[in-house]
């Protein structure tokens, strides 16, 4: 395939590495300060772009995704911050006929882990005593706090226990890529579930397998609908 990256940040380069090893053409790459308001996101510049992989900041992702979705690029976007608008782009792909995965998170992992963790919420139904909360914690470069993926994780468990607050507590410090835990605790004892990732390739691998995908599918997903493809 042929990939655009847009964002030549720490998972920009390391998608665009990966993809190199696994026989893919990168088309461009396209940085930050080039591409205020999506300027650079000429058809020119993406022309035979199979798909392209969206990592940047919360204030630059609407103006990349209205873009590419104009140019119909098929999208994978894994910058997180923004999903307050996501119903106006919802229409914007509906209307063009596009395509977009977006994803707070590309590892596989996390996405098991949600799943238990809505499992266990589900086991403290009906246990008042126990307190609840939610700690993560990313590198200090990482841009938006709570991560989307505990404000995700947030988001699912409060479905399942609305009486729950279920609060976030955020930590950005050194190098770390990412760390997120729920937590039930009494003065007596205390249970917890965590995923820890240990270095970016694992995001990279997802992301690229969501862009291997992607192509031919029509319509606004998230990394779920790869993932477990056969239960939707």
């Amino acid at each position: 395939m042929h990939i655009s990256i847009i964002g030549n940040g720490k998972m920009g380069k390391a998608v665009a590495a990966l993809a190199a090893q696994r026989g893919h053409t990168i088309q461009t790459v396209v940085a930050g300060p080039e591409n205020r308001a999506g300027r650079a996101l000429t058809a020119e510049r993406l022309s035979g772009t199979d798909v392209a992989l969206e990592f940047t900041r919360p204030d630059a992702v609407l103006p990349n995704l209205e873009r590419l979705i104009d140019l119909d690029i098929p999208t994978v976007t894994g910058t997180t911050g923004w999903t307050e608008q996501l119903p106006a782009i919802e229409l914007l792909v509906q209307r063009k006929g596009g395509a977009l995965l977006y994803a707070a998170n590309f590892s596989v992992g996390v996405h098991l882990f949600l799943r238990v963790a809505r499992a266990l919420a589900q086991c403290f139904r009906g246990w008042p005593d126990f307190t609840e909360a939610i700690h993560e914690e990313h590198h200090a470069s990482k841009v938006d706090a709570p991560s989307g993926t505990a404000l995700l994780l947030q988001q699912q468990l409060r479905e399942i226990e609305p009486r729950r607050r279920f609060p976030i507590t955020s930590t950005r410090t050194g190098e770390a890529p990412g760390t997120h835990t729920i937590s039930y605790e009494t003065p007596q004892e205390t249970v917890t579930l965590g995923h820890i990732s240990r270095g970016r390739d694992v995001f990279a691998a997802g992301a690229l397998a969501a862009a291997e995908w992607l192509p031919g599918h029509r319509g606004v997903f998230t990394f779920d609908d790869l993932l477990f493809e056969a239960e939707h």
